[in-house]
């Protein structure tokens, strides 16, 4: 990933990305990457670890902190918040008659839930008590039925005062067609309440039709975003503290990165943060390696993401489910919080280093959801961990070193794994420690595997035609193995793997995204209307990121929402990346009819023609910033490449430990392949080369994995 032509960094940039388990800090200069470091995750306070990673980063690199001037963040802590329920309370506004709308829910009995006949659907995202509802009404055109009660909005304004609280959300009925009489009640109820509160509207937040949706998109911005202006201004001080005035820059979940100050005030578009870094450093690693489609799979500590980039593009979704539940990864509506915000689109699923194997009632063993995280962390760790996890069946398989874990930062300690996994797995099963390391390590291919299927099979792709592209601190011990669940036959491993997700940020711009809802006829289209519809959200988004639509540094992206007449949902149209001049003309219609035939008849395997509406019209404005180059690495000398040790490793095709040669990723030199079994030994990771596959590297210093021509 280099920067672009003519935008390129003088200074320094920090990617910072903090996971479950481990926080990763990658450094690049004018010259490019500089160096890394790997601290575990501070839970009770992010900031502990990012400072102390920052500072072993400059130090490695012996720059000062003042030479930083850009920093990217990618975080789960909006996730997080909602996930554990520990953001502020809210007390949320609606429409007279729709009170209950956020206590009733909406939720689908899926997976086990069908068969249990003691189910409990889950909680409000807020008890019903905090639910107000204000006299007033509009109809879906945004016309006026019932004007707005002001003295009703003061009177609810004062009961949430009395209450104490602090932060308050409003949806109201068809606001996304007339934002007034919501912004009239965010007026009154911030003259009620104290300084400082937070008062959040669906206007601000997502203008979109779908009551539901939109009311809990807005309701989990009120209720996370005082945490993330909390933690963003305390981080800041914390960076100040130690030499570093650059502002922090925090990444959205569709793919960009916001200001510090912009996401406090639009949190909800962070929950998808730490993922989505990691699919544009796959895509980034795919191009250098001229494949444009892959499959990104990010094994870290805590959990394994999978995501589709095709064509050099990652797919991205305008509705996503936080705590969904489904099959292996897969988040179905009806289930958990529905947020409508632009999102990479990915599965995730509860397997990672950390996750925790374990042995149920019917003498089953299972691998996670539950994760033993950075604290106590596994077995291995030696910091009090007494579950066996995936990272200690890695380490008694041999494909760990004990030596230089996590860039050589700690040891590990392989006589507590072997009697955490002899004690709580082997024993029950009646099975030898190697085969009880073997079984944890395939089932967790297998749930990783199965996150795959869900952004491949499940969406109607065939994923042989893929590459994988492997990251994360565990992601590349595994890749090979959950490649051949697929018949896929390429995985590339990039420089920095370890901490690809750090990586990734440094490579992205200042975006941010509008949406209104205007819902269309396609033989009642007014193309002055689109245009000026267009117009209003992009001068809208420039504002939010403080930027000049004229600038050369300023790209527009133009999209609608389209479904056929008298259907319920729509899917997405781009119809323009200009930046100036007019969107809409007699040319406009066909194109579009064309567009949404295809893209109908891929989602749906279905032909799609017929009188179309258009429904909500989008658009994304990036701000191109500069960046330094990344990710290359210096060649070895060496002319030759051989073996720097041997270790003994297991493989199932053998049954066995057996002597394995063991490569220095630096030293790995010309595009000759080597036979698997192998390991490669990598800064902050480590590739596992089974038999059967092969390895080399290519010009851009990514490690290529390929299966034997007689396994094709």
């Amino acid at each position: 990933m280099s920067a672009e032509p003519n935008h390129s960094s003088t200074g320094y940039a920090l990617g910072i990305d903090v996971g479950g388990t481990f926080t990763d800090v990658v450094l690049a200069g004018p010259a490019g990457q500089e160096s890394v470091a790997k601290t575990l995750s501070t839970h009770g306070d992010p900031t502990e670890g990012i400072v102390k990673g920052v500072q072993n980063a400059l130090a490695a690199a012996g720059v000062q902190p003042e030479a930083v001037v850009r920093v990217v963040h990618a975080t789960t802590l909006a996730t997080n918040a909602i996930l554990e329920q520990k953001g502020v309370r809210v007390a949320h506004i609606g429409t007279r008659g729709f009170r209950s709308l956020l206590p009733l829910g909406r939720y689908a009995r899926v997976e086990e839930d069908r068969f249990d006949t003691f189910f409990d659907p889950p909680t409000s995202p807020i008890p019903a008590a905090d639910c107000f509802e204000v006299i007033e009404r509009l109809d879906s055109a945004g016309d006026v039925v019932i004007p707005l009660d002001e003295a009703s909005v003061r009177d609810v304004a004062s009961q949430i005062r009395d209450r104490g609280i602090r932060s308050v959300s409003i949806a109201l009925l068809h606001s996304y067609a007339n934002p007034s009489h919501e912004q009239r009640v965010s007026e009154i109820v911030r003259e009620e309440l104290p300084a400082g509160s937070t008062v959040v509207t669906s206007a601000e937040i997502w203008s979109e039709l779908r009551e539901y949706e939109r009311t809990t998109t807005t309701l989990m911005s009120a209720y996370v975003g005082p945490v993330m202006v909390s933690y963003l201004q305390r981080l800041e001080q914390r960076l100040r503290d130690v030499g570093i005035d650059a502002r922090v820059q925090v990444m959205e979940s569709g793919g960009g990165v916001m200001s510090a100050d912009l996401a406090g005030r639009r949190a909800v578009a962070t929950i998808e943060s730490g993922p989505a870094a990691g699919v544009l450093a796959a895509r980034a690693a795919g191009l250098s390696a001229n494949r444009p489609d892959v499959i990104s799979f990010d094994m870290g500590g805590t959990t394994a993401k999978a995501s589709v980039v095709r064509n050099g593009a990652p797919a991205i979704t305008t509705e996503f489910h936080v705590g969904g539940k489904g099959s292996f990864g897969g988040r179905r509506a009806g289930t958990g919080v529905p947020i409508k915000t632009p999102a990479i689109d990915l599965a995730e699923v509860g397997a990672g280093g950390g996750s925790v194997a374990w042995v149920d009632q019917g003498g089953a063993l299972r691998v996670g959801p539950h994760s033993a995280g950075s604290e106590p962390g596994p077995a291995c760790y030696g910091r009090g961990g007494q579950e066996p996890t995936v990272t200690d069946a890695n380490l008694v398989l041999g494909y760990l070193d004990p030596i230089g874990f996590a860039g050589g930062t700690m040891g590990l300690e392989p006589e507590k794994s072997a009697a955490a996994i002899r004690e709580q797995i082997a024993k029950p099963l009646g099975v030898e420690l190697e085969a009880a390391a073997s079984a944890i390590h395939e089932i967790a291919n297998a749930t990783m595997a199965a996150a795959v299927r869900v952004v491949t099979v499940q969406r109607g792709l065939d994923p042989r035609s893929f590459a994988v592209v492997a990251f994360g601190g565990a992601g590349p011990m595994h890749a090979a193995r959950v490649a051949e669940e697929f018949d896929i036959d390429t995985v590339i491993v990039p420089p920095s793997c370890g901490v690809g997700s750090a990586v990734g940020l440094l490579g992205t711009d200042l975006s941010t995204d509008r949406v209104i809802t205007r819902l269309c006829h396609e033989s009642d289209i007014d193309a002055a209307a689109i245009d000026s519809t267009f117009v209003q959200l992009s001068e809208t988004a420039a504002a939010d990121l403080g930027v000049d639509l004229g600038a050369a540094s300023t790209r527009i992206e133009r999209s609608v929402d389209v479904r056929l007449a008298g259907q319920a949902h729509e899917l997405t149209i781009r119809i323009s990346d200009s930046g100036r001049g007019q969107h809409w003309d007699d040319g406009s219609l066909q194109a579009l009819h064309e567009r949404f035939a295809e893209k109908y008849r891929e989602a749906y395997g279905i032909d799609g023609s017929g009188p179309v509406e258009l429904v909500s019209f989008r658009v994304r404005v990036t701000h191109v910033v500069p960046k330094v180059p990344l990710g290359r690495r210096a060649r070895s000398d060496t002319q030759g490449q051989s073996p720097s040790r041997k270790r003994r490793v297991w493989f199932h095709e053998f049954g066995e430990h057996r002597e394995t040669p063991v490569y220095e990723r630096e030293g790995l030199v010309g595009d000759v392949p080597i036979a698997g079994p192998l390991v490669v030994a990598d800064g902050e990771s480590t590739i596992v080369v089974p038999p059967t596959w092969n390895a080399r590297i290519d010009d851009e210093f990514n490690v290529i994995l390929s299966r034997a021509s007689e396994e094709k």
